[in-house]
């Protein structure tokens, strides 16, 4: 017979498992029991590496309200620069998530003060991509 220490979920049974039975015999079967066992050391999970700020802006040439990505993904182009004018809805940058691609549009009329991403970079939900004066 060995026994053997099986975790599940955390909690942890020692079974007996009886050696030397033919293939096609009735085995008898071994109820686990609680059985008190060390704890195992388990590892503190790693934090994710944190992505390097996109090129912001300069202090001062960010406008007022902000263009932000509602899904994570990947700018495939940037379709507006600064200094131009753009109406709500405009299209002012396309992201590509999950094989679509994702127009952002200006939530307002304005002008572009600031575009805080270029094509190719990887961003997260929330980020801030580009803002309106």
């Amino acid at each position: 017979m060995k026994n053997y220490t099986i975790t599940v979920n955390g909690k942890a049974y020692n079974v007996v498992v009886e050696e030397g039975i033919t293939a096609g015999a009735a085995a008898p079967v071994a109820a686990p029991v609680a059985a008190p066992v060390a704890p195992v050391a388990v590892a503190a999970p790693v934090a994710a590496p944190v992505a390097a700020p996109v090129a912001a802006a300069p202090a001062g040439a960010a406008g007022a309200v902000e263009v932000t990505a509602a899904v994570p993904g990947k700018i495939i182009k940037v379709e507006a620069s600064v200094g131009q004018a753009v109406k709500s809805g405009d299209t002012v940058i396309i992201i590509e998530a999950m094989k679509m691609e994702i127009p952002v549009v200006a939530p307002q009329d304005g002008t572009v003060a600031s575009i805080n991403v270029s094509a190719g970079d990887a961003i997260e939900s929330g980020a801030v991509l580009a803002t309106l004066n």
